[in-house]
C-alpha cells in the first residue's frame, strides 16, 4: 500500500527525548562537582529547581493550554538543571520557585512551548532573579570539599567580583588556575568547575548533539579581546585565562548559547551569534556595573537570532528575489 505523508521522510532514531537525555548526561559531571563542593545546599537547589520546572510545565499544559503533557520530552528537566546551575547554593526555596515560573511559564510556555521560545528560559529566570533579588543572587558560599552536611556556610566574593572592585595597580588574592579548573572556587553551582563542563562538552560533541562552532568562537572571541586589552594595559583585571576559567563563560558557551531553539540554524549564523556573545560579554564585564556579562550577552543575542537566520540562510533553488 502506498502511503502519502508530509515531509520529513528521513527515518532517524534521534528523537527529542534522546537528545535531551544526552544533554542531561553531559550535565552530570557538573552536578557531581556541585554536590562535592557545596553539599546539601546544592542538592536542595537542583531538586527544587527541576521539580518546580517540571510541575509548572505540567500544570500549564493541562489546565491553561489544555494540550498534551510535554514534560515527557525532558526539556523541563534541563531547564531546571541549568537554572539551578545559575544560582548560589544558599538560594531560598521560594525564590527558586519564582525563577522556575519565569523560566517555564513566561519565557517558554507563553510562546507555545519547546521550539517556539525566543529567549533561553534558564537564563531569563536567572536574570529576573538577579534583578529582583540582587543580595541573594550575589551571596556566594565558599566551597567545602566533601563537607556535605556543613550548616555553617561562609560566603565570599567570586573571582570576577574581586576583579571588578579591584583598584588599578592592586594585587588581588585570587584562586590559582588549578583551583578554577577543578572547581574549588565560589560562584554559581554550575560555573565553578571547568573540567566538569569540558567533560560535558566532549560528550555532546561525541554524540553530535551540538557542533563546535558556537563554543569555539564564543570562547575565542573573549580570549582574543581580553588578551589584547591585557597586552596593552597589563591590567590583571582583564587577564584572559582568568576571564575564561571564572564566571559563567564556559557554562554559557557549552550549554546555553548552543540551545537549538534560541541559536541560529546555519554555521555562518552560529559564528556571527557566538562572536556577538563574546563581544558583549567583554563589554559588560569591563564597562558595566556588573562583574558578569554572560547571561545578558546570550539573551541579547537571542533577540537577533531570527534576523541572523534570515540573512545567513541559503536561497531556495529556483526561487528568485522579490
Amino acid at each position: 500500500m502506498l502511503k502519502i505523508s508530509t515531509a520529513p521522510h528521513i527515518n532517524s532514531p534521534v528523537t527529542t527525548q534522546s537528545i535531551m537525555r544526552d544533554v542531561i548526561i553531559a550535565l552530570c559531571p557538573a552536578i557531581l562537582v556541585a554536590l562535592l563542593f557545596f553539599g546539601v545546599g546544592a542538592l536542595k537547589v537542583i531538586v527544587t529547581s527541576v521539580a518546580a520546572c517540571v510541575l509548572f510545565e505540567y500544570l500549564i499544559c493541562r489546565y491553561l493550554l489544555k494540550t498534551n503533557n510535554t514534560t515527557t520530552d525532558y526539556s523541563a528537566i534541563i531547564t531546571g538543571i541549568l537554572l539551578a546551575f545559575n544560582l548560589p547554593s544558599n538560594m531560598p526555596v521560594w525564590m527558586i520557585l519564582i525563577g522556575a515560573f519565569v523560566a517555564i511559564g513566561i519565557t517558554k510556555m507563553a510562546f507555545g512551548g519547546l521550539g517556539k521560545n525566543i529567549f533561553n528560559p534558564a537564563l531569563a529566570g536567572r536574570v529576573f532573579l538577579f534583578i529582583s533579588f540582587p543580595v541573594q543572587m550575589t551571596s556566594w558560599p565558599k566551597p567545602q570539599f566533601l563537607n556535605f552536611f556543613n550548616g555553617d556556610v561562609e560566603t565570599a566574593a567570586t573571582t570576577l567580583g574581586i576583579l571588578k572592585h579591584l583598584g588599578k595597580g592592586e594585587t588581588p588574592q585570587l584562586p590559582d588556575y588549578w583551583q578554577m579548573f577543578v572547581g574549588n572556587i565560589g560562584g554559581c553551582l554550575g560555573e565553578v568547575s571547568a573540567v566538569a563542563l569540558l567533560l560535558g562538552l566532549f560528550y555532546m560533541l561525541y554524540r553530535r548533539i551540538i557542533t563546535w562552532h558556537i563554543p569555539f568562537y564564543y570562547i575565542s572571541t573573549v580570549f582574543i579581546i581580553t588578551g589584547i586589552f591585557w597586552l596593552i594595559t597589563n591590567d590583571i583585571r582583564i587577564e584572559p585565562v582568568t576571564q575564561l576559567l571564572s564566571g559563567g563563560l564556559l557554562l554559557g558557551a557549552f550549554f546555553m548559547a548552543t540551545d537549538y531553539t534560541t541559536s541560529p540554524m546555519t554555521k555562518k549564523g552560529q559564528i556571527i551569534f557566538a562572536v556577538g556573545c563574546g563581544i558583549l560579554t567583554v563589554i559588560i564585564r569591563k564597562y558595566s556595573a556588573y562583574p558578569e556579562g554572560v547571561s545578558f550577552a546570550i539573551l541579547i543575542m537571542n533577540a537577533f537570532v531570527p534576523l541572523i537566520d534570515r540573512y545567513t540562510s541559503q536561497k531556495i533553488y529556483g526561487k528568485g528575489d522579490k
